[in-house]
């Protein structure tokens, strides 16, 4: 009889995991599962089926080179859910107890307590110590506070740490450089920045990407372009590069588009962190040191690890703290299905378009293509917030639902009413033409809001005011947003929410 039966999920690849804790090869054994399941849950992308694979055979592999027992049971020719492979490891093995580390979604923790529980298996949860905050101290950071504010976790987490700090205060005299991380490219553009490392896929990613073609031929997405790290000595070349070549040109322009610059100053790393590829610390490491060293711009380093330090441990925090009822949120009713163009990028819209594309041929889109293009389309047109959200789960290679969930719901959609975002993210086609090139090959003009020429988003966007007038009024953020409504004309305005009303009835066309 095995004693312990140690779970390793795809998005717990980290050989430092809590969960070999006390592992002992005599008696213990390691089991990881390929569940059709969890490409199937959403309809993913081939890139991320792909990326999970891979990373997880190469895992594997390194743990059998360590002498570490293991069952590992493949997708192709094990059962289609996690819950049922589990349910037959368990009674294959009969452990006194299975060990785990707190998964990154909330369903995989429902099925997977649910199987111990039917087979009569002790099970053990232990604290996932790749992140710097336990959910446990987030709760009681959390306390009873309705709303929450990532900029207060983020100082908490700065003295916690001591990262750009000074005694008790910040390094440079203040907390934060987002006013300095918002700039554009101008009518010339990026100009040349380094592109990320490609990883030219081996024997084993080889292997994977002809089985996802044969396995999901229909899902979105392209495998031809993939050259992602899947594994760790290939993670940790993708971060030094981008300390080396890309942080100190990554924070002034972070939040900036530009057609056929896919990368940009982008870090990529998120896929890496996301399944233990990666540890957050030694990413803030890398880039203190070279902070240090080369003297970059405060302003840059601050930017990105205010992502690593402060947002992407807030919003793991804020996942289980709200869910389940996080997935269920809507607060403004929206109920339109998704339009089919998402997942081709087949629509006029040269914004979308090209955000699309890019994502069906990468599996990868920056935050501001995310939050301000597709999310923004999606909050303003009244698209149906759980239908967002699998697709955002199903389309990007570092998609777990802790991450992506809260992200989508909370900022791109504000479907939880404002939990931890002070207003909408809510913008114009005038926001995209700042930030991007993408207007000038468009056949709609973003300053125009209604009319055969006006910019959808622009048209959706005062049509979006108009409907939420009264709540945008009483917030001291949205309230100019709702006095711009006073400069507009009735007929104008009537004019706008009719446009407003037949894109709705005819998104597909768009």
């Amino acid at each position: 009889m095995t004693r312990h039966l140690t779970l390793i999920l795809g998005d717990q690849l980290d050989p430092g995991s809590a969960a070999f804790e006390g592992f002992d090869p005599s008696r213990d054994t390691v089991l990881m599962i390929e569940a059709s399941e969890e490409a199937t849950h959403v309809w993913s992308h081939k890139a991320r089926i792909a990326y999970f694979l891979s990373a997880m055979r190469h895992f594997a592999q390194e743990l059998e080179k360590r002498g570490i027992p293991l069952e590992y049971i493949r997708g192709d020719s094990g059962p289609a859910s996690l819950s049922s492979a589990l349910r037959d490891a368990l009674s294959r093995h009969r452990p006194q107890k299975l060990i785990m580390v707190e998964p990154g979604e909330h369903r995989v923790l429902r099925d997977i307590v649910s199987a111990c529980e039917a087979a009569g298996t002790r099970y053990a949860v232990r604290d996932d110590r790749h992140f710097l905050l336990s959910t446990a101290e987030f709760r009681r950071w959390a306390g009873p506070k309705r709303e929450l504010r990532m900029e207060h976790f983020y100082r908490v987490m700065r003295r916690r740490t001591g990262v750009l700090m000074k005694n008790d205060l910040p390094e440079g005299g203040r907390w934060n450089y987002d006013r300095e991380n918002r700039a554009g490219f101008g009518v010339d553009g990026p100009g040349r920045i380094p592109p990320p490392p490609r990883f030219r896929p081996d024997a084993i990613t080889r292997e994977v990407i002809a089985e996802v073609e044969q396995r999901f031929p229909h899902h979105p997405g392209r495998l031809d372009t993939f050259a992602w790290p899947v594994n760790r000595k290939q993670a940790l070349a993708a971060l030094q590069d981008f300390v080396d070549h890309r942080l100190a040109v990554f924070g002034c322009h972070q939040d900036a588009m530009w057609s056929g610059e896919p990368f940009l100053a982008h870090s990529l790393l998120a896929a890496a962190l996301n399944l233990k590829l990666l540890n957050p610390r030694e990413v803030i490491d890398r880039t203190l040191a070279a902070y240090r060293a080369r003297g970059i711009a405060l302003a840059s380093v601050e930017g990105f690890l205010r992502q690593v330090l402060g947002w992407r441990e807030f919003i793991r925090g804020v996942y289980w703290l709200d869910m389940p009822a996080l997935a269920d949120a809507n607060h403004y009713g929206h109920r339109l299905p998704l339009p089919r163009w998402y997942w081709t990028g087949e629509t006029h819209m040269r914004c979308l378009s090209n955000v699309i594309h890019q994502t069906l041929e990468h599996g990868y889109a920056h935050h501001i293509q995310r939050l301000m293009v597709t999310g923004n389309f999606a909050l303003l047109a009244g698209i149906e917030p759980r239908q967002v959200c699998d697709w955002y789960l199903a389309v990007y290679v570092d998609a777990v639902e802790w991450a992506e969930l809260p992200n989508t719901v909370g900022m791109a959609l504000h479907a939880n009413r404002g939990r931890f975002t002070s207003k909408p993210y809510a913008a114009s086609g005038a926001y995209i033409k700042r930030m991007s090139n993408y207007c000038r090959s468009c056949r709609y003009r973003p300053e125009i809001r209604h009319g055969a020429q006006a910019c959808p988003l622009t048209t959706l966007y005062w049509d979006f005011l108009a409907r939420n007038r009264d709540e945008l009024a009483g917030s001291p953020r949205t309230a100019l947003m709702a006095r711009n409504l006073e400069r507009l004309p009735k007929q104008e305005l009537d004019a706008i929410r009719r446009q407003a009303a037949t894109l709705r009835d005819g998104l597909d066309l768009i």
